[in-house]
């Protein structure tokens, strides 16, 4: 089993009917996904609405969640500020996170050298291990394979991928040349299935929010070798 289980959420973040964080439905909400098939939570990612959440807001979400369900809740703290990425990032652990989703510095478009810089200042402030978040689209920027490999290599903590790059080719080649126990996941709905077929673990999904039980039973026929079988529930998931 993958570090962090095979199903996740990326979870959307609830507010009420005056845009005010609705903390009471991010429990209820994080409760039924344990129940309906999801394996961890990834909490505050992009889905999650990050880059608008004041830190009270995020740092209030993480604890609610955390509090309510006994999987693994996946941290969402990294933003386009270094600094800002390392205080999220121990308050975070500070509250009992499972793990640390640490998304390329958007909007600033860095170097690789500067990407590098920023992650690795991430997963220096924290013991937990630290899932590293790849959307070239909404970033401007991707992290090249030389650098995932490098980092999968090189810093202890950095311990999974989660690939929204759209470029099955490359992951291919990541799982291909990655240490072992360096886990990569899907990060888009519309290629886990195409990316089960390179090595990925899991996925951290969107539709999971109301596909779980199906994800579990797609990556369940999968894994016995029944590759019609997968076929038709992520068919079925399409419809």
């Amino acid at each position: 089993m993958a570090r962090f289980g095979r199903v996740l959420t990326a979870m959307i973040t609830p507010f009420d009917d005056n845009g005010a964080l609705d903390l009471g439905e991010a429990r209820r909400l994080a409760r039924w996904l344990q129940d309906n098939g999801n394996d961890g939570l990834v909490v505050a990612g992009t889905t999650g609405e990050s880059p608008v959440l004041s830190d009270d807001e995020r740092l209030s979400l993480f604890a609610a969640v955390i509090e309510s369900v006994s999987i693994p809740v996946i941290a969402g703290t990294g933003t386009n500020d270094t600094a800002h990425s390392v205080h999220l990032t121990k308050e975070a652990t500070k509250l009992g996170a499972a793990g640390i989703l640490a998304v390329c510095p958007y909007y600033n478009r860095p170097s690789q050298a500067g990407i590098e810089g920023h992650l690795c200042a991430m997963a220096e402030a924290t013991p937990l291990p630290q899932m590293v978040y790849d959307i070239p689209v909404r970033t401007g920027r991707k992290i090249s394979t030389a650098l995932l490999l490098k980092l999968a290599r090189e810093v202890s903590n950095v311990v999974a991928l989660k690939d929204a790059a759209g470029n099955p080719g490359e992951t291919a080649v990541v799982i291909a040349n990655a240490p072992e126990g360096f886990e990569v996941y899907s990060g888009d709905d519309g290629l886990t299935l195409p990316l089960l077929a390179s090595g990925i673990v899991g996925t951290v999904g969107v539709a999971t929010h109301w596909t779980g039980p199906d994800h579990q039973e797609m990556f369940g026929l999968w894994e016995k070798g029944d590759v019609a079988g997968a076929r038709r529930v992520n068919s079925r998931m399409l419809e």
